[in-house]
């Protein structure tokens, strides 16, 4: 197994990741968008996360933590995912020659649940939400010698989506703040851990849902807490703040942004109209926080993090019917 206190969450980590990152991924790209920026009054530019093989950040931290897997005489890897998670994990094990099984929801995305099977993973289907899909990976990663890559409590993932941001802050050192969704949370504390070091000035923007808002409630309090969950947005579908994240996070951000089904819904429209990019809920919903805190981000040089394209073709058909909306929104 992983000795986590030899490999602790630091900047010096993410810049080892990278190394490993790149053995199989390019650099996404950062590109600024007239057209938002006039909608916002900033400078705004969205990190295309949605371009990773997989469609997601969330494999950079798969492979960061297959690499430090590989040799450890494990029979597997077992995790547990609304999706995107469990896509990463399951193909970077396939990448490096680990046996994955991948625990989902019932009634998860198909699109997701497809993906994760075309790379011969093991697909189980048990629970209604995120958190019963967790209680059954317990069992078998202890009955089958299986590591459990947990979504959140595992520091080489968090390691290794901190290279995105090190992709940002080279290509724009004058960055003034993100806007990233929030589910488990390792991004956010990957964003921290990174920008922080960097540039402690950088503004971070955690954007949730209203129905599934864990981790705002939790960093309202100060405490991890727990929330209903039934939000579509499989991204940030999370009932509960996770602690190796929560402790990185929960005194360093700006402000927080939580957000109806119905402007989840918006933020898919959008980044349709405004970028020509399909982008499932939680990384369209950048877009609409962006919306919301314009006074707060007016002037700044501002990254939107399109965190995945993994949506379901029932979520973008819901979406592009409020196209009355999207119309709003290009006459203002």
């Amino acid at each position: 197994m992983i000795d986590h206190k030899k490999y602790p969450i630091s900047y010096i980590e993410v810049l080892k990741a990278r190394r490993v990152v790149y053995e199989h991924l390019v650099p996404t790209c950062l590109t600024r968008y007239e057209s938002l920026s006039s909608l916002i009054d900033a400078e705004i530019f969205v990190k295309h996360e949605n371009h990773n093989p997989t469609g997601s950040f969330k494999v950079r931290g798969g492979i960061n933590l297959m690499y430090h897997l590989k040799n450890t005489g494990i029979n597997g890897v077992i995790t547990f995912s609304t999706g995107n998670h469990g896509l990463s994990i399951a193909q970077s094990a396939a990448w490096l020659g680990i046996r994955a099984t991948v625990v989902v929801p019932e009634n998860n995305n198909p699109v997701k649940n497809r993906s994760i099977r075309s790379t011969n993973a093991t697909l189980i289907e048990a629970g209604k939400n995120f958190e019963e899909a967790s209680a059954v990976v317990d069992e078998l990663s202890e009955r089958e010698n299986l590591y459990y890559a947990h979504p959140a409590n595992e520091p080489h993932l968090i390691n290794g989506v901190g290279t995105e941001f090190i992709e940002i802050i080279e290509a724009l050192p004058s960055l003034d703040a993100v806007v990233l969704p929030i589910g488990a949370g390792s991004e956010v504390a990957a964003a921290t851990i990174v920008l922080k070091t960097i540039n402690p000035d950088i503004q971070i923007f955690a954007v949730q849902a209203e129905c599934s808002s864990a981790a705002f409630q939790s960093w309202k309090s100060g405490k991890i807490l727990s929330s209903e969950n039934t939000t579509f947005a499989g991204g940030f579908a999370t009932g509960i703040a996770y602690k190796t994240p929560f402790e990185i996070y929960k005194n360093n951000l700006t402000d927080f942004v939580v957000l109806s089904e119905a402007e989840i819904y918006e933020g898919i429209s959008l980044a349709g109209y405004y970028t020509h990019n399909f982008v499932e809920g939680a990384g369209a919903s950048t877009i609409i926080a962006a919306i919301k805190l314009k006074k707060q981000l007016k002037g700044k040089k501002v990254v939107l993090q399109f965190s995945g394209c993994n949506a379901s073709p029932d979520e973008i058909n819901a979406a592009y019917s409020l196209q009355s909306f999207t119309e709003g929104w290009m006459k203002k």
